[in-house]
């Protein structure tokens, strides 16, 4: 099924193709005709997938067909709601490119940044908004914005939502809506909390589910190394030493950690930024623009700041600390192999962190196949959470290095040591 098969206008036939769409993604070829004929949407999908498209297309064409039905006075018709300012830009982006020959004007607001430039656009006149909640809030509070003229209203990203403490500011939103309205609800996963939110959103939705319970994208090479946790950082850098890494994704649990991470890699020569929540807008949308223009090549990032980064071509994932939801490895490695492209997935494990590897091995259907030819293989004996597959060579490179048997001692295991150590006192861990 091509896109000319949804009958789009010619504006966004026109913009669309510009982009390089020709076939909808499983998620867009559902959900288009479902909004297109005015139905409410409970939408289950992961990252990566086109949820973007799958919302921002056949809202942009409602708009353009009701366009002289409404007053000349641009007013907020439609509103998307996302919780990261990364998020809401790319949707901004999204909804830019798509809709630019319709004449469809929107406006992004989020925090962190002063508020003229975005209460200018406001005043100029919008229509569709794009908002993180709680700087959404606050220029609503300031009588910048009013929400009572809103046809369409989507709630992205509604597990992150609630992950993030959001779900209050999210009821409030909800509160100063139009009864009579078009509501479409995207979460990648469905918790109780999560489906208790959508029922008070949504009127006899069309349930779209694409990829339950996110399986692991099936193009993507994954490999897992079993290493003492003083021996994380020694084994990430010698990983990125290998110029076959053109651009990693690495993610930590902190913000703290994201920050000593790229400080490490900088001092390796291996040129890092880091990305979280403490850092200003401007710093992380500038750390984000270097790393898609690969000007940076390693980009460190904590779960909630990486949501919403969308690079093409990302060769590689690497999860320096093993997420101890399974579903939020799903999301990590879905940043690369975007679009069906192939990449890699890497993972870095250490003692503490194996029963959150088995609760991934357990939602993924299948154990990640553990990679032991490289110089930190870990000494300590525990129960075999994997075994390694001969057929699988998530990392070729490595297949070049010596075998460690750390179950005898030997020169490779006294380097070891003294790495160990010397990373112990360089690290105070």
């Amino acid at each position: 099924m091509s896109f000319k098969k949804i009958n789009l206008v010619k504006p966004i036939e026109r913009a669309i193709a510009e982009e390089g769409y020709t076939v909808p993604t499983p998620i867009q070829q559902q959900a288009i005709p479902i909004i297109l004929d005015r139905k409410d949407l409970l939408g289950c999908a992961q990252t990566g997938t086109g949820k973007t498209a799958a919302f921002a297309v056949p809202i942009l064409q409602i708009l353009y067909n009701e366009k002289n039905l409404r007053d000349k006075k641009r007013i907020i018709y439609s509103l998307i709601v996302t919780p990261t300012r990364e998020l809401a830009v790319q949707i901004g982006e999204s909804f830019s490119n798509y809709g630019k020959y319709t004449g469809l004007k929107n406006a992004v607001v989020f925090g962190g940044v002063p508020q003229k430039a975005q209460t200018d656009k406001l005043r100029a006149g919008v229509d569709i908004l794009v908002a993180t909640p709680g700087r959404l809030l606050d220029l609503i509070n300031q009588k910048f914005i009013s929400l009572k003229d809103i046809k369409l209203f989507v709630l992205d990203e509604a597990d992150r939502m609630l992950d993030m403490g959001f779900i209050n500011d999210v009821k409030k939103i909800i509160a100063k809506l139009p009864a009579k309205r078009q509501s479409l609800f995207f979460s990648a996963t469905m918790p109780s909390e999560i489906v208790k939110l959508a029922n008070t959103i949504l009127v006899n939705p069309v349930k779209v589910e694409v990829t339950p319970e996110s399986p692991t994208v099936e193009a993507i090479q994954q490999g897992v190394y079993h290493v003492a946790k003083p021996d994380k950082k020694a084994l990430l850098i010698h990983l990125l030493k290998d110029p076959a890494i053109t651009s990693a994704l690495v993610f930590t649990r902190t913000k703290h950690g994201a920050d000593i991470v790229a400080r490490k890699l900088n001092k390796a020569k291996i040129f890092a930024e880091s990305i979280h929540g403490n850092k200003s807008q401007n710093a992380r949308q500038r750390a984000l623009n270097n790393f898609k223009a690969k000007q940076t090549r390693v980009l460190v990032a904590t779960d909630i700041a990486a949501r919403g980064i969308d690079i093409d071509e990302l060769s590689h994932v690497i999860n320096y600390e093993i997420p101890n939801i399974p579903e939020t490895y799903v999301h990590r490695i879905g940043r690369t192999g975007r679009a069906g492209l192939g990449g890699t997935a890497l993972s870095l494990c250490d003692t503490e962190e194996r029963s959150y590897l088995k609760e991934i091995n357990k939602l993924i259907s299948k154990p990640i196949p553990v990679i032991e030819n490289h110089p930190f293989v870990s000494n300590k004996k525990s129960e075999e959470i994997n075994k390694p597959s001969e057929k699988s060579k998530p990392h070729a490179k490595l297949k070049s290095s010596k075998h460690v048997d750390s179950s005898k001692p030997n020169k490779s295991n006294r380097r070891n040591k003294v790495s160990k150590r010397a990373w112990t006192n360089r690290d105070g861990n």
